[in-house]
C-alpha cells in the first residue's frame, strides 16, 4: 500500500570528532492522506531531525522519505524553498506572528509572499478565519489576544496556502490548561474540517493522550513504540525513557 508520507529504513547520521552520533535510526512510520499522527519523544530523540528531513530542509544518510509519492532527496536545493510553500504547513512553538502585523495581515501573509492578488487573498482568508472562529479578530494585533487565539491564527496562516500536510512542532509548549484544551479542539477541527494531513511533534507526554487514537514514541532517533495512550503509557521502554528506568 502505498502511504501519503513514508519513512522507509531512514537514518541521519553526525560525525563529532571520532563519534558518530544517530539522530535516525533505521526510522520506519507513515501518515496516510487526512491522519492526525503524533510523533512524541524525549529531548534529542531525533524529533527535529524528523522535520528537517520531511521539510526539505536535511537529507537522510540512508533509506527514503516519500510526500505524497515524491522522493524528497530528489528535491534540489534551488527548488526546496517552492516544495515547503506547495506542500507543508507550519506551526511553531512560538507561533512566530508578527506583532507590527494584525491577525489579518499575519495569516494573509504567505499569500502575499506568494505574488497573490487583494481579491484572492480575501476569497481564501475569510473562510478560513471563519471556520477557526476568529473572523471577529482579525483587526486585532498578536498582543491584543489570547494565547489560543493566537495559535488559531498560527493555524490559519499555515493551510491558507492549502497545504498537504499541516506540522506542528510542540505547539503546546508554555500553554496553560484551558489553552491546551482549546487546542486539541482547534487540532481535530482543522482535520475534519479542511482534510489535510497533520504530523504533531511532541514531547510533552500528558498533553498527546488525550488527542489521538495512535502515538509513536521516539528514543535515540529509534521508534520504541506505537499505540494508542493507554498502551503507550504501560510500555516499559516509554517509561524508561521518559523516567530514565532500564
Amino acid at each position: 500500500m502505498e502511504h501519503f508520507v513514508e519513512f522507509e529504513d531512514v537514518c541521519k547520521y553526525y560525525q563529532t570528532g571520532s563519534v558518530k552520533i544517530a539522530a535516525a535510526d533505521h526510522l520506519n512510520f507513515y501518515v496516510d492522506k487526512g491522519e492526525f499522527c503524533i510523533i512524541v519523544g524525549p529531548s534529542g530523540a531525533g524529533k527535529t531531525t524528523l522535520l528537517n528531513i520531511l521539510a526539505a530542509l536535511d537529507k537522510p544518510t540512508a533509506g527514503s522519505v516519500v510526500l505524497d509519492g515524491r522522493e524528497l532527496s530528489k528535491v534540489g536545493d534551488a527548488d526546496a524553498a517552492a516544495f515547503r510553500r506547495d506542500n507543508l504547513g507550519f506551526v511553531f512553538q512560538e507561533f512566530n506572528l508578527l506583532d507590527t502585523f494584525s491577525l489579518e495581515d499575519n495569516i494573509a501573509l504567505p499569500l502575499v509572499l506568494a505574488g497573490k492578488g487583494y481579491r484572492e487573498i480575501n476569497e481564501r482568508l475569510m473562510p478560513v478565519a471563519r471556520r477557526l472562529g476568529i473572523a471577529e479578530l482579525l483587526k486585532k494585533y498578536p498582543y491584543e489576544v489570547s494565547g489560543g487565539q493566537k495559535q488559531r491564527a498560527a493555524v490559519a496562516r499555515a493551510i491558507i496556502t492549502e497545504p498537504k500536510l499541516l506540522l506542528l512542532d510542540e505547539p503546546a509548549a508554555g500553554m496553560n490548561p484551558n489553552e491546551t484544551e482549546e487546542l486539541m479542539h482547534t487540532i481535530h477541527s482543522v482535520r475534519d474540517q479542511f482534510g489535510v494531513a497533520i504530523l504533531l511533534i511532541e514531547r510533552d507526554m500528558n498533553f498527546v493522550m488525550g488527542i489521538c487514537e495512535e502515538i509513536t514514541v521516539l528514543d535515540y532517533g529509534r521508534v520504541i513504540a506505537r499505540g494508542d495512550g493507554k498502551a503507550i503509557r504501560n510500555n516499559p521502554k516509554v517509561i524508561a525513557a521518559y523516567l530514565g528506568g532500564d
